[in-house]
């Protein structure tokens, strides 16, 4: 019996025509279905058009739209696949992967660096893996591109025109495709743990800083006065903060006694943050940060602004990231 596939698309580059002011997502789901004809006829496919954006403009409210059509089709399907635009898509899979708790079905997005009318286009490519990691029964939040398969919330975009445009970062891929066909990594790919359920309450008051030497730590007045409920900060190597002529650190217990959640992670892609090395990043725990670890950005972000709809509370936010649900960090 062939497996039973939806299709939800919300723009970016593989649904989009040139225009007077460039590329713009104009075709929908019903369109791609005709364009790849071929590569789904071992499928029963179905689809839905559900935005029709570039992906720069899925911010969360667009998020929640995504998640909530998942929650309410998944049951109907054996699993789903969403188009959706490159340049958001990691925070996109990360955000899903976290709103879509236990999900008991494959739903994986995809795109591509040229659009699905271009005759050298790679998202023909793109969606057999898309669709064939849909079909596989594993369950889970993936993303699918250049024939490889990434545990959402461990995706990072790369490259900005290079069709090998994602990288599975400090985690194996769930998945590749090769002549064997699509082989499946089960032991990177977290086990459903409970019951299905959707949450989507986010707090969108989180604000992401990249340090850079000589800093201004007034910047965190700032965003005390902006109301910000939750900081990121990409700190140095294995994490440091400068302390010396610009007192970063001070900072960050005024954040603290704010109850503002700070989560600190690295601005290195690869391999893990671990704050008790050096002295900087011993003082940095004294005031109550936590840790990233090998967390991505996007996982980072998200997770944060995922955890603040839960709870503002520190204590249970610094708890929900003393876990990992969905992969995002070994701890």
């Amino acid at each position: 019996m062939k497996k039973k596939i939806l299709l939800l698309s919300t723009g970016g580059t593989i649904a989009s025509k040139p225009g007077p002011e460039g590329l713009a997502p104009s075709i929908g789901s019903d369109d791609i279905l005709s364009m790849i004809g071929v590569l789904i006829q071992n499928y029963e496919v179905f689809s839905k058009d559900l935005l029709h954006l570039d992906s720069s403009n899925i911010q969360p409210e667009e998020w929640r739209i995504i998640a909530r059509e998942v929650y309410h089709c998944a049951a109907q399907y054996d699993g789903i696949v969403i188009t959706h635009g490159t340049d958001t898509m990691a925070y996109t899979t990360s955000i899903l992967a976290f709103m879509l708790r236990n999900v008991p079905i494959p739903v994986v997005v995809t795109g591509s660096q040229l659009p699905l009318e271009h005759p050298l286009t790679d998202g023909f490519d793109n969606l057999r893996t898309a669709f064939a990691m849909a079909a596989s029964q594993v369950p889970g939040v993936f993303l699918a591109f250049n024939r490889k398969v990434i545990l959402g919330a461990r995706a990072v975009k790369i490259r900005t025109t290079g069709f090998d445009a994602f990288e599975s970062v400090n985690c194996d891929y769930a998945g590749t495709v090769d002549a064997g066909g699509l082989n499946i990594n089960h032991q990177v790919i977290p086990p459903v743990q409970g019951r299905f359920v959707l949450e989507d309450t986010l707090c969108t008051d989180v604000f992401l800083i990249k340090l850079t030497p000589g800093l201004n730590p007034e910047i965190f007045d700032m965003l005390l006065t902006m109301n910000y409920r939750g900081i990121v900060i990409e700190a140095f190597g294995a994490g440091g903060l400068h302390f010396i002529h610009r007192d970063l650190v001070s900072k960050l217990q005024k954040i603290a006694d704010h109850g503002i959640s700070v989560v600190v992670c690295s601005q290195c892609l690869f391999e893990r943050s671990d704050f008790s090395i050096y002295q900087t990043g011993q003082k940095v725990l004294e005031k109550g940060v936590i840790q990233g670890f090998d967390m991505t950005t996007e996982a980072a972000v998200t997770k944060l602004i995922w955890a603040l709809g839960q709870s503002q509370n520190c204590e249970q936010v610094r708890k929900i990231f003393s876990q990992s649900y969905v992969g995002e960090v070994a701890l």
